[in-house]
């Protein structure tokens, strides 16, 4: 019998350590032993070792029944259920040998007396010794035991603990992956417990999940015990924090602040042979975020210190006490989906056509599928799942793999982000749409729909077979440019996908697109929200700011969040933001906008742009923009945004608006705040000196800038022809307006899609100088190539010897 040790304590451990505590204990041990010296709080506990593990085996001799077992699985003579069931029980019906008992009990006594608790309440956590590593997160395959009190429940907790490394969907995740039954054993950990029970827990990753984008720290957080966000049993709050800003202990790079609805909790319980249960949570609880900003923070802050100390994205579990306040992390892993895909590739989908939305939720894999629909309530009906259909249930635990695994997409009514659903449909590479809430109730079998999760951080279902169509892009061979290829965006859900792209910066960032998606309530509704006269509106708006005792805050903080994930993508490179540039008509769609809006024959035309922001129509709406653009600047520490004003039409209006900014705490070079202006108007160009002093640059919008030259509506079908952004006089305006904002020391950019469809305009653009063109995330490879043969010949042109014709 060897002599090795049957308990270890987690200050004894390291990662080096796998073999004798499996990977979570191992990870455990590293964490305590050089990552508190850095404020990382972890619990204190010991872990049983392998050979521990292989003592019971050997003593209770049970090789012979778990060999026997394998090979009647292995010939088919029995099934698996019965050969998992008969192995756990045998190991259920063991005895301790007496020095592994002794010393588990030792152990539990001293952990008692640092806790200077009698039966001190405890964490048993099953810590496989081929867990946890970078291929294989064997999510949920062993079993945890919380609140576990006393010698005796705890021996009870280990043996069950070696009893689950031989459930069915253990069993077959081993299969799947290679792994030589007879050669993993079995760690248990044995962790004081943080009374999160009266305080909160979740799951972090130092990652996004769905996209792999590596600048930020996720956070999901419900009330109670963490059982419920990792089986995806609640919907969570969800929390993300841009990492590079940690380290400016002034800012609160907090872009993502999600309310989820959190319908119960796991609490302690009284029976000591259930010692946990469910009880709903309260209506405070559901409306009320489970973590303040100095929590996010500081978990974020851990987060990133846990990462560069492994040197990989990590998937972490942390845990408040509700007695103390303080936080811990009581689990970390590596990631094992996105830190494994190829950073240069970027794959590309596509929806041409598709039928009525049925069912959102959050999006999970960045993909879309089409089948019918199989509705399944438990995973013993797995006989009725046809291969390649859509899963729909309520929500999986690690029962449901064999399932999953033969699906073509998921779909859930509970669960996060970090739900098992979420993480076992990334490993397998399937969409999934989570937290959907009510598909098991919209949905049925047989049905025909497409789940579609490349649309931002929605997932949607759609009826019918959708038509769709994917492209992978390689963004490691694209050649680099003078000129600078920037990005139009939008869509804060969805900007992340797009960070794999080696984009110069933003050069759009559409305000009204998250105003009108993100926030759907018109400004001056909510300045003037005690006063409405729409009873509709009111409700709505009362419904939409429940949690904002200012209504007017309700729209700075999600304008500022929302503009902060796109800033974020690109970061430090500059983001260009438009303030909003609706027209009236648009405006008035807006919930409570009917009211502050005036009735245009020629919206187009009409009280739109830089005129409104001084006018006492909307000069209050204004200043909640302003408000918003100075949090993401000041506050959030965002300064690479630029902030630029649409439709100005005389130099005395830019006067104006400028001078309202400042009164907004928005001045021009303070701070390092540069101001654009948007040159769609001729007046801009004949001015374009004039501009230029009061403007860090010009974006050139082609389109009303075409429309306004040519005197051309760009939505008549009758003049189509006529619009043309090639046109000698549009292509003369932009000349003029290049060379006269260079002269005065300013920039200049295009936004606008001629440069996608025409790469001989973009050979044009780069001709006259330009600073940047700003396109469509589908169409910046093709330009980015267009960009470069067109400095390429532009080099030519200029090197060639005098008289030389060829070129």
């Amino acid at each position: 019998m060897s002599t090795a040790p049957e308990v270890l304590w987690f200050e004894n451990l390291g990662r080096g350590d796998v073999s004798r505590v499996g990977g979570k204990n191992a990870s455990l041990g590293e964490m305590v032993r050089t990552l508190e010296k850095e404020g990382v709080r972890v619990p204190p506990g010991f872990a049983t070792t392998a050979d521990a593990f292989w003592r019971y085996i050997e003593a209770n001799g049970l090789k012979a029944t778990i060999a026997s077992g394998f090979a009647d699985l292995a010939s088919g003579a029995a099934p698996l259920a019965r050969v998992g069931a008969a192995i756990r029980d045998a190991i259920l019906l063991g005895e301790w040998p007496a020095e592994t008992s002794e010393a588990i009990r030792l152990a539990y006594r001293e952990l008692c007396q640092r806790a200077n608790k009698a039966d001190a309440d405890v964490a048993v956590r099953s810590s496989a010794t081929a867990e946890d590593l970078p291929d294989a997160s064997f999510a949920g395959q062993q079993e945890s035991y919380l609140n576990i009190r006393g010698e005796a429940a705890l021996l009870d907790a280990c043996r069950r603990c070696y009893a689950s490394l031989f459930t069915d969907r253990a069993i077959s995740y081993r299969q799947a992956k290679g792994f030589d039954h007879m050669k993993v054993a079995l760690s248990v950990g044995v962790q004081r417990m943080v009374r999160s029970d009266l305080g909160g827990s979740g799951v972090m990753f130092s990652i996004d999940t769905e996209t792999g984008f590596d600048k930020v720290v996720l956070i999901n957080a419900a009330w109670g015990l963490g059982e419920n966000v990792v089986q995806g049993a609640v919907d969570p709050d969800e929390y993300e924090v841009f990492k590079p800003l940690l380290s400016n202990l002034s800012a609160t790079p907090i872009i993502e602040k999600s309310l989820g609805e959190k319908a119960q909790k796991l609490i302690y319980a009284s029976d000591l042979s259930h010692p946990t249960r469910n009880v709903p949570t309260s209506k405070t609880e559901r409306e009320t975020f489970v973590l303040n900003d100095a929590d996010i923070l500081a978990l974020a802050r851990w987060a990133c210190v846990i990462e560069r100390h492994y040197g990989c994205a990590m998937d972490m579990e942390w845990a408040k006490d509700g007695e103390t306040g303080e936080l811990f992390i009581v689990q970390a892993r590596p990631e094992t989906v996105q830190s494994r895909r190829v950073a240069t590739t970027l794959r590309s989908y596509r929806i041409r056509s598709k039928g009525r939305r049925l069912v959102s939720g959050l999006s999970v894999g960045d993909a879309v599928a089409a089948g019918r629909v199989c509705l399944i309530d438990s995973p013993r009906e797995i006989d009725r799942f046809v291969d390649g259909a859509v899963l729909v249930t309520r929500t999986t635990d690690p029962d449901w793999v064999p399932i999953m695994k033969r699906a073509a997409a998921i779909v859930t009514d509970h669960g996060g982000r970090t739900s098992h659903a979420a993480i076992v449909s990334r490993e397998l590479g399937l969409p999934a749409v989570v937290g959907a809430g009510d598909a098991t109730q919209v949905l049925h079998t047989g049905q025909e729909v497409t789940v579609s999760c490349v649309e931002g951080d929605q997932g949607f279902v759609y009826e019918g077979m959708a038509e769709f169509e994917s492209e992978e892009l390689d963004v490691a061979a694209l050649p680099t440019t003078h000129t600078k290829v920037m990005l139009n965006l939008a869509n804060p859900a969805a900007a992340f996908r797009w960070w794999r792209i080696p984009a110069d910066g933003v050069g759009l960032a559409r305000m009204e697109f998250v105003i009108s998606n993100h926030i759907r309530v018109h400004p001056m509704a909510l300045a003037h929200y005690d006063a409405l006269k729409d009873a509709d509106a009111k409700s709505a708006i009362a419904s939409l700011t429940a949690n904002y005792v200012d209504k007017t805050e309700y729209f700075i903080d999600r304008l500022a969040r929302g503009l902060a994930r796109i800033a974020a993508v690109f970061h430090p490179n500059p983001v260009i933001v438009r303030m909003s540039d609706f027209k009236t008509n648009e405006y008035a769609n807006l919930i409570g906008g009917a009211e502050f809006e005036p009735k245009e024959e020629n919206p187009m035309l009409g009280f739109r742009g830089a005129s409104r922001y001084y006018s006492p129509r909307y000069r209050e709406g204004f200043a909640l923009e302003c408000r918003a653009i100075r949090r993401l600047r000041e506050e959030m520490g965002f300064d690479n945004v630029i902030v630029m004003i649409p439709f100005c039409r005389s130099t005395k209006e830019a006067d104006r608006v400028l001078a309202v900014m400042a009164e907004n705490g928005l001045r021009r070079a303070e701070r390092g705040l540069e101001v654009y202006v948007m040159c769609e108007i001729p007046s801009n160009v004949i001015l374009a000196k004039a501009f230029a002093e009061r403007f860090d640059g010009f974006s050139i919008g082609s389109n009303d800038l075409t429309q306004l030259t040519l005197g051309v509506d760009r939505d008549s079908a009758e003049l189509a022809d006529l619009f043309d952004e090639q046109d000698a006089a549009v292509k003369w305006m932009i000349q003029r307006t290049i060379e006269a904002a260079h002269q005065a020391g300013a920039k200049v950019g295009l936004c606008g899609q001629a440069p996608s469809d025409h790469p001989e305009f973009a050979q044009f653009l780069v001709e006259c100088g330009i600073d940047s063109i700003s396109v469509s995330p589908d169409s910046f490879i093709s330009v980015k190539r267009n960009v470069a043969t067109s400095e390429s010949a532009v080099r030519n042109v200029h090197e060639a010897p005098p008289g030389d014709s060829q070129q």
